[in-house]
């Protein structure tokens, strides 16, 4: 016998897969939805978690400046007898509020004083930014 004289077999054709057909019409990919599609993405968990969190408005947004620390007068007076205590005018400054525990101790914006109220004792006032209301009711700053 030849080479030439030998008969074909025939080839078996490769299976196809995923395309239906010997394997079933899932194609060893289980049944219906995402993961049985080519191409699939399932998303994780956590990406899912981050969506539903609300954004936060003006994160980025912040303010070039502290907000100025804002008291009126009658306020003032109220907190501050203690200090004024048998004492004549007492100076109302920075390290004074601070001790008092009306600002916090790193706060490094301005403060202003506004007219709400009366006096209840002399005041001076170094350091601080003050309303028009405020100067007419100590007398000039």
């Amino acid at each position: 016998m030849k080479l030439h004289q030998l008969s074909s077999i025939k080839s078996r054709r490769s299976q196809r897969i995923g395309r239906g057909g010997k394997r079933g019409t899932t194609s060893g990919r289980g049944t219906k939805g995402q993961r049985s599609r080519a191409g699939r993405r399932i998303r994780p968990a956590l990406r899912d978690l981050v969506i539903r969190l609300p954004k936060r408005r003006g994160f980025r947004n912040k303010q070039k400046a502290e907000k100025p620390a804002i008291f009126n007068i009658g306020e003032l007076s109220q907190k501050l007898k203690s200090y004024a205590a048998g004492k004549g005018a007492v100076e109302l400054n920075r390290e004074l509020l601070q001790a008092a525990g009306l600002l916090g101790k790193n706060f490094k914006g301005k403060i202003k004083i506004l007219g709400k109220g009366e006096a209840a004792f002399p005041m001076t006032v170094k350091g601080i930014a003050v309303s028009k209301s405020v100067e007419a009711k100590l007398g000039g700053k």
